[in-house]
């Protein structure tokens, strides 16, 4: 798993050092008779510091502009992103990155849906072999624009699933739908594609904690991948150009080809060290083990669009799913 904090307090050292962040366009206000989207927080509609009197308001909006710029002067230091794919329905949270996604079937009146890691949840790592549905939540989320800067707060209602089992995911259903976070302010979620990528696909890791965008491909699939206490089945491995970093937990990978999203940022060997936290190692199907210092994970996504009904709703029971079950 990713280690954000440690990664925050370095880039504020850069930061403060005297580094010049590179400049963000600013995000296109929304008109001012767009509806502002139940669970979206109204005073955060903008970016902060967009408008005239503009500023924050809570230690959280400071906290958040702090790391923005951080994140801004990092991304300044490091090689160009991919062109095709932008920052637009990507989120930041207190501690990693996610996305709104929406499932290929989704409807535009369906409460939007925020993916990102289990071990990115409020409450801490669930246990190997836990599995949480449908627990109470309100969570806030930054929205994203294109050129990375926030355009508001969304907020959740409920997380509908989270486990690291088999799989590192946790899903929040927010109390707005597609259709208003587009009205309010010409986003789109991204949407998850029902396939699984092929090796040699050209990848996107999209980081809103760190406004950062990480290319590579498709390296091949880990059988089993080991950490800690904790095993994921079927894992992506990237090549080594995408070398995330922690914060960069619950990015999506995004097929630059199509726009879709085909799995969830997660882990890397930071070490070299054999199965433990923060090293995870691969398992094949005969049990031999391979270390892999400095490269990374994701976990695939496609399961999830067979365990979500026809009005978004999470169905464990449909034929289809595979997902781990409580």
């Amino acid at each position: 798993m990713r280690r954000p904090l440690v990664v925050a307090l370095c880039a504020l050292a850069l930061a403060g050092a005297g580094v010049t962040p590179a400049a963000a366009a600013a995000p296109t206000p929304a008109a001012a008779s767009a509806p502002t989207p139940t669970g979206a927080d109204a005073a955060a509609d903008t970016a902060p510091g967009a408008g005239p009197g503009a500023g924050p308001t809570t230690v959280l909006d400071v906290a958040d502009i702090a790391v923005g710029t951080a994140a801004a002067a990092v991304a300044g230091l490091t090689g160009p992103k991919a062109a095709a794919v932008d920052f637009a329905g990507t989120v930041s949270l207190s501690n990693c990155s996610g996305s709104v996604v929406r499932l290929p079937h989704s409807q535009d009146d369906d409460p939007a849906l925020v993916l990102t890691n289990g071990h990115c949840l409020e409450s801490g790592f669930p246990a190997a072999g836990e599995v949480l549905v449908d627990r109470a939540s309100s969570r806030s989320f930054g929205l994203l624009g294109s050129s990375g800067s926030r355009v508001a707060t969304l907020r959740a209602n409920r997380l509908v699933y989270a486990t690291m089992t088999d799989t590192d995911a946790a899903v929040y259903r927010l109390g707005t739908t597609y259709a208003r976070i587009r009205s309010a302010y010409g986003i789109d979620a991204l949407t998850l594609d029902d396939t699984r990528p092929a090796a040699g696909t050209a990848i996107s890791v999209v980081s809103g904690y760190w406004k950062r965008i990480y290319g590579c491909s498709v390296d091949g699939f880990a059988h089993r991948l080991k950490e800690g206490a904790w095993t994921w089945k079927d894992s992506v491995r990237y090549t080594p150009a995408c070398d995330t970093i922690g914060g960069t937990s619950g990015s999506p990978v995004v097929d630059d080809a199509t726009g879709k999203v085909v799995a969830v940022n997660n882990t890397g060997n930071e070490d070299g060290e054999r199965c433990t936290v923060n090293n995870p190692c691969e398992v094949d199907a005969d049990g031999t083990v391979t270390v892999r210092r400095g490269i990374n994970y994701a976990q695939q996504t496609h399961p999830f669009t067979d365990c979500f009904g026809a009005d978004g709703v999470l169905d464990l029971d449909a034929s289809a799913c595979t997902l781990p079950k409580p």
